[in-house]
């Protein structure tokens, strides 16, 4: 299902200009969100993300026709998987922008999958450096292929999905989410400035649930040589939510079977059900 010019459009396509900038140049962002009985997950985080970010990219943003969106594909899907995407529109021939840009949005859902919640991971480093310096690896833009390389590569070789490290050497995110180390009771994870985008879950558990679980945080710079004395590790994202690391490498983890990871999970499911004013077993179905 497709949303478009305030409506809903069934089947999978949409006019579209072949001039406009997302395409021709990843001129634009997204967000994909996870939506629960008709709602949600965490709509205000999402749409206030999207909306900074294409102020970050110099083009305005409608929070309400966002918002409207999401929620009229919500309502199509018992568990959906929401992904809303803005480009700046068309513009002149070159890289210059239009002074005055006519931004596109558009959206669709499709079934999420219940299990893909805490199902682990094997991740391989890739050689693909992600790139701190730039303000795109802060922001969830449409160029996505270095992203699209590294996963090709890691599942000819067998694992699930890459680990990206920066151009410094240090530990960065996941090919489609954010990282997570523990250490006792400290949780780890590289901070934005590691070129690492923000995610919404990422956001959740760092001012919300982990606080309230009595664990330390720490935003800092991750050394690759850490990972071989961590207890556990995981990814997160708004479809995934929590996915505990089996492997990095050659290197394996019980990420699945810590204690903190599992009262991590609980937590966010009931965060997520509650978000969506939903039963927790809602995420089963």
């Amino acid at each position: 299902m497709l949303w478009a010019d305030g409506r809903l459009v069934e089947g999978g396509t949409l006019p579209f200009d072949m001039g406009d900038r997302g395409l021709l140049l990843g001129d634009g962002v997204f967000d994909t969100a996870l939506a629960v009985q008709g709602r949600i997950a965490f709509e205000a985080a999402h749409i206030d993300r999207l909306v900074a970010a294409a102020a970050t990219l110099g083009f305005p943003a409608d929070p309400d026709a966002i918002r409207q969106a999401m929620r009229e594909l919500a309502d199509t899907l018992p568990l959906a998987a929401i992904r809303t995407t803005l480009t700046r529109g068309s513009g002149p021939r070159g890289l210059a922008p239009p002074k005055e840009p006519a931004p596109f949005l558009f959206a669709s859902a499709a079934p999420a999958r219940a299990g893909l919640f805490f199902a682990p991971l094997r991740l391989l480093p890739t050689g693909i450096a992600r790139n701190e310096t730039s303000p795109a690896s802060r922001l969830k833009t449409l160029g996505y292929l270095d992203a699209v390389l590294a996963a090709r590569a890691a599942t000819a070789a067998g694992f699930d999905e890459a680990l990206f490290l920066n151009s410094q050497g240090r530990v960065a995110c996941a090919g489609t989410g954010n990282f997570f180390v523990i250490f006792g009771d400290v949780l780890v994870t590289p901070s934005a400035e590691e070129g690492v985008l923000p995610g919404i879950v990422r956001g959740e558990i760092l001012s919300i649930i982990a606080p309230a679980l009595g664990l330390t945080v720490e935003e800092r710079p991750l050394p690759p040589a850490e990972l071989g004395r961590a207890e556990a590790v995981f990814v997160t994202n708004s479809l995934r939510l929590i996915a505990p690391v089996a492997a990095i490498g050659d290197t394996t983890y019980d990420s699945a079977g810590h204690a903190t990871v599992q009262r991590l999970w609980a937590a966010l499911r009931e965060a997520v059900a509650a978000s969506c004013g939903a039963a927790p077993d809602a995420l089963n179905s």
